[in-house]
């Protein structure tokens, strides 16, 4: 069983949900706005949070990224939105997973429990350290990343991904790697997600894959990290 926030302003849609994921066992609140989502998120910390994109106060793009400002919880988008642009600005948000409305309350239970399943294996994959490469420094259990004094603004996955390479400077990892030990996604046809969060990883860090310091790309391989020369 999980604890399951729902952001829903379709009452009928929110009643439907709520009915359907407290049968199989969560303990679901509800709520119909983006306040008042970040007021419960910042009351108590859910499990996990389905988050509808046409909220009537605010946009779940941008509600999308206020809440990663303050919690780190799985957030799975339901959305009406199928469009590779909406998709890709979904991940590069933060979320751990979307799903395209209409879809039933069997298969949001299924991507719950799949969400949640990574989420658990990955923070027992990454273990409580500090990394340093070059100017970078990361800390993962306080999940904090500095490059050259300066503290990086990092989304979950940006995070969880850098510092996957981190603990590992100089060796080559592949793209299969990281969808299986990041995402904790081993399905083919996925290197869109690895791609757009390298490329805002790169941007925040002062690079580009054409001008590469410390993210380097092994053509037709995968990635390494390695301190700029």
């Amino acid at each position: 069983m999980a604890t399951v926030l729902l952001v829903e302003d379709d009452h009928v849609v929110r009643g439907a949900m709520l009915r359907s994921l407290t049968d199989r066992g969560h303990a679901v609140h509800a709520v119909g706005t983006a306040l008042d989502a970040l007021r419960r998120v910042a009351a108590e910390t859910p499990d996990l949070v389905v988050l509808d994109l046409g909220l009537p106060d605010l946009d779940g793009s941008d509600a999308l990224r206020m809440l990663r400002g303050i919690t780190d919880v799985p957030i799975i988008i339901a959305t009406a939105r199928d469009d590779e642009q909406s998709v890709v600005r979904l991940l590069r948000a933060g979320a751990d997973d979307y799903m395209v409305k209409p879809f039933t309350g069997a298969h949001l239970d299924a991507r719950i429990t799949t969400v949640l399943r990574r989420a658990g294996r990955a923070s027992r994959t990454v273990q409580p350290a500090v990394h340093t490469v070059g100017g970078l420094r990361m800390d993962v259990g306080e999940r904090s990343a500095v490059l050259d004094g300066q503290p990086l603004a990092l989304t979950r996955k940006e995070f969880d991904l850098l510092a996957y390479l981190a603990a590992r400077p100089g060796r080559v990892v592949s793209r299969r790697e990281l969808l299986e030990e990041v995402w904790r996604q081993p399905s083919v046809g996925e290197d869109q997600t690895i791609d757009v969060h390298l490329y805002w990883l790169r941007r925040k860090m002062g690079e580009s894959a054409a001008k590469p310091r410390y993210l380097r790309t092994v053509r037709g391989v995968g990635f390494r990290l390695v301190a700029p020369d």
